[in-house]
């Protein structure tokens, strides 16, 4: 049966080019750690790569080949090795060394000749930082998994209101068909086209605008909920008094996106867009068009985008009214 208190112990891996002082710290840790040892700084690399990484390496600085200051150097550059606690356990004892020592990244600095009752208390106390150093960065791994999670399911709760809520709107309107779906992917082709040029550019300056952009379009006829069946559902031509209820379908959209958003008490960057979308895809560019009249640069680029959407599905698709 294995030794399980051998296994649970901490290990310990002592790096220096006298075997004298390799025996001496071997005899004074074994007994309340694993000992590991290597008698230079390449082998010492090799070992701390292979297997399971030691908890704290006890480094001398003089040796051949390579000084413990490049080993230490070495170490604190690996991705593997950078947060083992270093400490130097040399007989250079002048404060410039210890400088060194420490802007290289060693937590401690023990000068030789040693004694055993501080090297242990020293290697006692950077475990148990370690521990802690190591509890907390498990901590916030598990944190920032778990809020992508919850941010991923925030987003998906997001986009499925959206397109509950649009095609809601659709149900009403048979003769639109899959219209809300096609113009989405029409907005996103528009906006990646666009995203470079230079009169554009400002408000299409990344992926995430674009994706908003997405997201919100689906909206842009969720006011059709508010208009009656007998206008919203007749098979020909408005009158002139038909038309203007339709065209509060605009307002009515924007209307309860203002009521969602001081529900949630927050305003959110996609309904921005939404509202922009609702409120503006009917303006056209000659001032000709609805519920303000807007034309030119002054209509959203959001709601330019979405009425060269919504016009384009209309001219490639069978409407009653057409």
């Amino acid at each position: 049966m294995a030794d399980t208190s051998y296994m649970d112990k901490p290990t310990i891996l002592v790096v220096d080019d006298t075997p004298d002082n390799l025996s001496l710290m071997s005899g004074l840790l074994k007994d309340m750690y694993k000992v590991k040892i290597a008698n230079n700084g390449e082998r010492a690399l090799k070992v701390a790569l292979t297997g399971t990484p030691p908890d704290v390496i006890l480094l001398d600085i003089m040796m051949p080949v390579m000084d413990g200051y490049e080993t230490c150097r070495l170490l604190k550059t690996m991705p593997e090795t950078k947060d083992i606690p270093v400490i130097f356990l040399t007989a250079k004892a002048e404060v410039e060394d210890e400088m060194k020592g420490f802007a290289l990244g060693a937590v401690d600095y023990i000068t030789k000749p040693i004694s055993p009752p501080v090297v242990l208390a020293r290697v006692q106390t950077h475990l148990q930082l370690k521990r802690v150093r190591d509890y907390l960065k498990d901590q916030n791994e598990f944190l920032e998994a778990e809020v992508r999670r919850r941010t991923q399911e925030v987003v998906a709760i997001q986009e499925v209101t959206i397109l509950a809520m649009a095609s809601l709107a659709e149900t009403r309107d048979n003769d639109t068909g899959n219209h809300i779906r096609r113009t989405q992917f029409y907005v996103k082709a528009l906006a990646e086209k666009l995203r470079y040029h230079p009169r554009f550019r400002h408000f299409l300056d990344d992926d995430k605008t674009i994706d908003l952009l997405f997201k919100s379009a689906p909206l842009h006829d969720i006011g059709k909920v508010g208009i009656i069946d007998n206008i919203l559902l007749k098979p020909g031509r408005f009158t002139e008094e038909e038309f203007e209820i339709m065209k509060t379908h605009c307002t009515l959209g924007r209307d309860a996106i203002i009521a969602a958003e001081k529900r949630l008490g927050v305003e959110l960057p996609f309904l921005s867009l939404a509202k922009e979308i609702t409120y503006s895809h009917q303006e056209k560019w000659d001032g000709t068009g609805y519920p303000e009249g807007l034309s030119g640069d002054d209509i959203p680029i959001s709601g330019r985008l979405m009425a060269i959407a919504d016009v384009y599905d209309a001219l490639i698709c069978r409407r009653v009214y057409k």
